[in-house]
């Protein structure tokens, strides 16, 4: 079974978020900031993580840069699901490092489509 961080501080996008790729047969673990994230990526493996931009503590962009700097990470497929969706912005999101950008709000088929495009 694919693990995958799904790091939003929002509880309801990250309950979203979960539900959708629970019901597909992912597993999620959940973390409420970049900062956090960065945490559970330390002691747990990851197949894929989806962060947010904006948020406290450690913004997705950061978590991006903090999470391709690990060993373990360099090909660890990262999406970013923001509000976001700018040029400039998914640009740096590139730069950054991220797989993929996808904008909120999602469409739950559209994830599981780029989930199940980016763990092949």
């Amino acid at each position: 079974m694919k693990t995958i961080l799904a790091v939003d501080d929002s509880a309801t996008m990250r309950e979203m978020v979960a539900f959708v790729l629970e019901s597909a047969g992912y597993r999620v673990i959940e973390a409420e900031d970049g900062a956090r994230g960065l945490e559970r990526a330390g002691t747990t493996s990851f197949d894929l993580v989806i962060t947010d931009q904006n948020m406290p503590n450690m913004d997705g962009l950061t978590l991006v840069r903090s999470l391709r700097e690990l060993r373990e990470y360099k090909s660890v497929p990262i999406l970013l699901l923001t509000t976001e969706s700018s040029d400039s912005m998914k640009a740096q999101g590139r730069a950054a490092g991220a797989t993929g950008w996808l904008v909120k709000p999602f469409d739950p088929a559209t994830l599981l489509e780029v989930v199940r495009k980016v763990l092949r």
